[in-house]
């Protein structure tokens, strides 16, 4: 029965209340060298995405060439400054978030939608293979109507290819971001830290036709 409560989202008036005080982050990314939190550098942008557990997804994006920074957190709910408990009772509403700051320059915004749609099952609902409950949904937080409507289009456009290889709709959720809360210490580049730790992101094996990488 509890499994069952974590695949539904709360209510706010049934949300935990979570506190004033953001959780402490580490000033400098373990593996980038980059502030990981603001402020970062001129030009710099930033994008969200949730795509199951932050572990493996934040390991994702640092990897990819013209991304600055990386952390992961809380996003999408109701309980302010949660801590990773709370988010794993399905009681805050948030799904474990990958902030991503990146170079515009040296790397597009299609570029990273790629890397997102690619890097996990997006038709799964409020799961990520066993990873079941809410935290684990699909969303992608646009920060400006130009990230909204390439959200869209790279989700039309890599429906199609899900359709075609027998896969069904997308659930990834599209909505504007809201209130980032920095997740644990412990949880910051965590596969850096923990080369053999836990890793269920899993892909469907097939290319989303959208971006072209343009670093060098």
């Amino acid at each position: 029965m509890f499994g069952f409560a974590k695949t539904q989202m709360v209510s706010p008036e049934k949300a935990l209340p979570g506190r004033d005080e953001p959780i402490p982050v580490p000033p400098r990314h373990e593996v980038l060298d980059a502030p990981l939190a603001p402020p970062y550098p001129d030009g710099a942008e930033i994008a969200e995405f949730a795509l199951g557990c932050f572990w493996g997804a934040e390991r994702k994006f640092w990897q990819t060439p013209g991304v600055i920074s990386t952390a992961s957190g809380y996003e999408g709910g109701y309980t302010p400054n949660p801590t990773y408990e709370e988010v794993c009772s399905g009681l805050t509403g948030h799904a474990e978030t990958v902030r991503v700051v990146y170079d515009p320059a040296k790397v597009a915004y299609d570029d990273l939608l790629r890397v997102f749609w690619e890097s996990h099952d997006p038709t799964q609902g409020m799961r990520q293979g066993n990873d079941v409950g809410t935290q684990y949904r699909s969303v992608i937080f646009a920060r400006s109507d130009v990230q909204q409507k390439a959200a869209e289009a790279s989700r039309d456009a890599y429906q199609k290819v899900l359709t075609n290889a027998g896969y069904g709709p997308i659930t990834t959720e599209m909505t504007r971001a809201a209130d980032f809360y920095y997740a644990e210490d412990y949880h910051q580049q965590y596969l850096a830290k923990n080369p053999d730790g836990y890793c269920g992101l899993g892909g469907t094996g097939l290319t989303c036709p959208v971006g072209v990488a343009s670093a060098e």
